[in-house]
């Protein structure tokens, strides 16, 4: 058999034998808290880029779905937005490798980009709100803490129209030119990005049927419940009684009429997974 013969049964590799090659990972990760800003940082660098793939390949985050799937993301809504929204595109160049791993990052200002799962199951707990499955979508959505703008971008996928708020004036900044580069000038229509205080939310534009907030204090904002629509839920981390640690908490604004009667607001709070967010503070930087 001559040199040439022998190349071209080693290389390429046949499908079949790719195929073969591949081991399924029986293992499942529990969805864990978010990090402080120093310890992202030390995640991001333990980390290993992917291998193979470029990050503005659609097939790299189609593994990342396809990991939060397989850890037991079921939303559909929520599993397609993440997959079309480029994570490595709000994150600063010396983490992008990271971006796709299932990790906290630091974007500045001792602030982070929430890790993928953490983003997924927040959305999920949202759609589950009775407007929010009775229009088949977030309907209007106000977001407290823009960020860099990846929850806004992957929000906009899911909504009728988000507003999206940021105290910290840089980081505003930073989510609008993260959205430009990404998108164009063109940026979705549907997203409106604003420097303002969250603490306060954005009553000129409310009521909404979806209200989701990057940030945790010792409790949920009136301002909050008071522009959250019938039929709206809120899902936000807050402080647990007594100790350090916080939790995913929704809050739905069930309907209570009766012919005759004024609506009557009644607010319903159910407790989830146990978070780590950056504390909620008011005021404008």
């Amino acid at each position: 058999m001559s040199e040439a013969e022998k190349r071209s049964r080693r290389f390429p590799l046949d499908l079949q034998t790719l195929v073969g090659a591949a081991k399924p990972n029986g293992t499942r990760t529990v969805l864990r808290p978010q990090r402080h800003v120093q310890q992202a940082i030390a995640d991001a660098t333990r980390h290993q880029a992917p291998t193979g793939l470029g990050l503005d390949s659609a097939l790299v985050r189609q593994r990342m779905v396809q990991k939060l799937r397989d850890e037991g993301l079921c939303d559909e809504r929520v599993l397609l937005a993440l997959g079309f929204v480029a994570r490595h595109s709000f994150v600063d160049s010396a983490f992008a490798t990271q971006a796709y791993e299932d990790t906290s990052l630091p974007i500045g200002h001792g602030q982070t980009i929430s890790k993928p799962s953490v983003v997924g199951r927040m959305l999920a707990l949202l759609g589950q709100g009775a407007n929010a499955v009775r229009l088949g979508h977030l309907g209007h959505a106000l977001e407290i803490g823009s960020g860099c703008g990846y929850q806004a971008a992957v929000m906009a996928q899911m909504a009728a129209r988000v507003v999206s708020l940021e105290r910290i004036k840089p980081l505003h900044d930073k989510a609008q030119s993260n959205l430009n580069a990404l998108f164009g000038n063109g940026q979705p229509t549907n997203l409106r990005l604003l420097y303002g205080d969250g603490h306060q939310g954005f009553a000129a534009s409310g009521p909404y049927d979806s209200i989701i907030a990057a940030a945790g204090g010792e409790d949920i904002p009136s301002a909050w419940l008071q522009q959250l629509a019938p039929g709206g839920r809120l899902v936000a981390p807050i402080a647990q009684t007594g100790s350090k640690k916080q939790v995913l908490i929704s809050i739905d604004h069930l309907v209570q009429s009766t012919p005759g009667q004024a609506h009557v607001a009644r607010f319903v709070r159910t407790l989830h997974d146990t978070v780590q967010f950056v504390p909620l503070k008011s005021g404008l930087i």
